[in-house]
This record gives structure tokens, C-alpha cells and sequence, in this order.
């Protein structure tokens, strides 16, 4: 799928450098004055109005070119990938207990010194 995305961005970009390239050679609507009073646009390479037709055919084109890669591009970014069936639980990683703290390491750490162990034996029942 990322080739065709690839294929499809490459042609886009080719056609909005094409049109880039049209629009600037070809010429507004005020030399069309000059050209026809003959002021050189006869001589061009396309003669005084032929070059007209086939720029502004060519521009269409690749226009329409450039907005179907636009949709294209913008159809196949908008798609999904299918979400996997099972629980939820099955990806989560399981952790190992900690380390036991042995009583040397704990009085290293400031503030923590060894205190007396509490008194956790059960007293005995009253008698009756």
C-alpha cells in the first residue's frame, strides 16, 4: 500500500511542478491586445493563438490530474486498519516482583535508620 502512496504522491507532485511551469509561460489577458496588432506574438513558437489553446489544455489537464492524486491521497489516509479481535489483557506485560530490601542497604540510605521491629505476637485470651 505505502508504493501505491508513494506512486500516487510523486505523480501529484510532478503535475503541481507541470502546472507551475504552464502557468508561468503562458500570457494574460492583456498581451492578447498587443498580439493583435502585431507585436510579436505571431512569431512565437506556438504561432498568435495556437499556443493559447494547446497551454491552457495542457494546464486543465494537469490540473485535473493534481485534484484526483489529491482525493486519492486524501481517501487513503483517511483509512482505517481493522482492530485485532481478542481482549485487551493479552498484550499488557507482566512485571516481576521486586528485589526484598535487605536491612544493610536500608540503613545506607539517609534518614532511615533501623528501628526496633514492632511487637506483631497476638496477646493471649482473657480467661473466664
Amino acid at each position: 500500500m505505502s508504493m501505491v502512496l508513494t506512486l500516487i504522491l510523486v505523480v501529484q507532485m510532478l503535475s503541481a511542478l507541470a502546472m507551475i511551469g504552464l502557468i508561468l509561460i503562458q500570457h494574460g489577458k492583456g498581451a492578447d491586445m498587443g498580439a493583435a496588432f502585431g507585436s510579436g506574438g505571431s512569431g512565437s513558437l506556438f504561432g498568435a493563438t495556437g499556443g493559447a489553446n494547446f497551454l491552457s489544455r495542457t494546464t486543465a489537464v494537469l490540473a485535473a490530474v493534481f485534484f484526483v492524486c489529491t482525493l486519492l491521497l486524501a481517501y487513503f489516509s483517511n483509512a482505517r486498519p481493522t482492530a485485532p479481535t481478542g481482549s485487551v489483557l493479552e498484550g499488557v506485560a507482566v512485571t516481576a516482583p521486586a528485589a526484598p530490601v535487605d536491612s544493610s542497604t536500608a540503613a545506607q540510605i539517609p534518614g532511615n535508620a533501623p528501628t526496633a521491629k514492632p511487637d506483631n505476637s497476638v496477646p493471649p485470651a482473657p480467661a473466664k
